[in-house]
């Protein structure tokens, strides 16, 4: 039977709850000399609660994808907390849409990968542990960017960003340069209260298609040009769950034209 608590929890899914069941019973045993049975059973009861807290934090509930080619998932659980147009020259290399994600102590932390993309590069950066609900915490906190190219059309460059936050000390990313992700397939997931953003480009994308039924020797055939446009699906103060959560969605038009 499948245990719901992450791989990427180790050591802490361990250490944490043996500790806080080494102090229960610790206390339990120096309390009945000192303490009353009510102010142990409080303290007891308190304890219990962070313990299955602690263990809450580290599931990893199972979830069936979307197979929505169109669509990219929400590659968090979490609340949106900011939407807007930003310019990322990095590695989209212009405009872009970003969704911010946070996640709070309460929201299960497994990252995954918005759509079937390959990891062109991983870039991890030193930075400060502010609050991760605010927008700006994203350029100046700690944080891991995973490069991305999508494998269906169009091949959009896109960026998923790991931040960390104000309790958040720990990032955990487990894919590799050059691997592909399959659409929610996990990747990582940051220790405690966190952020997560998604870069999408909002130039238009077009892919050329010739209509192969159309052609004929020696003369003009027509050319399927598919246009891409994206369009948000989410709003602001909306919860969203990794994998499952739509975000974003590519609007197609077709138009015909000879060659």
């Amino acid at each position: 039977m499948r245990i719901p608590l992450t791989e990427y929890a180790w050591p802490q899914v361990v250490l944490f709850p043996v500790a806080l069941l080494a102090i229960m019973g610790f206390y339990a045993l120096i309390g009945i000399f000192f303490l009353s049975a009510w102010a142990i059973i409080t303290v007891e009861v308190v304890l219990a609660i962070i313990l299955i807290w602690v263990l809450s934090f580290f599931r990893d509930p199972y979830r069936t994808c979307p197979s929505d080619r169109d669509i990219l998932l929400a590659p968090a659980d979490g609340r949106i907390t900011d939407i807007e147009t930003v310019e990322e020259g990095n590695f989209v290399g212009g405009a872009a849409l970003r969704v911010g994600i946070f996640l709070s102590i309460f929201n299960a932390h497994i990252n995954r990968a918005p759509c079937n993309v390959t990891v062109e590069k991983i870039t991890c950066r030193r930075g400060k542990h502010k609050n991760a609900a605010y927008p700006h915490s994203g350029q100046v906190n700690e944080s891991n960017d995973l490069e991305l190219i999508r494998t269906d059309s169009p091949k959009d460059r896109l960026v998923v960003r790991q931040i960390s936050g104000s309790v958040a000390r720990r990032i955990v990313c487990k894919a590799s340069e050059g691997q592909q992700l399959a659409s929610g397939e996990k990747f990582g997931m940051i220790k405690f209260g966190s952020r997560t953003e998604l870069y999408v480009p909002i130039i238009k994308s077009s892919c050329v298609v010739c209509d192969a039924s159309c052609v004929e020797s020696n003369t003009q055939y027509p050319v399927r040009d598919t246009q891409y446009e994206i369009k948000c699906l989410v709003q602001i103060g909306d919860k969203v769950k990794a994998g499952l959560t739509p975000i974003v969605k590519y609007e197609t038009s077709v138009a015909y034209r000879n060659q």
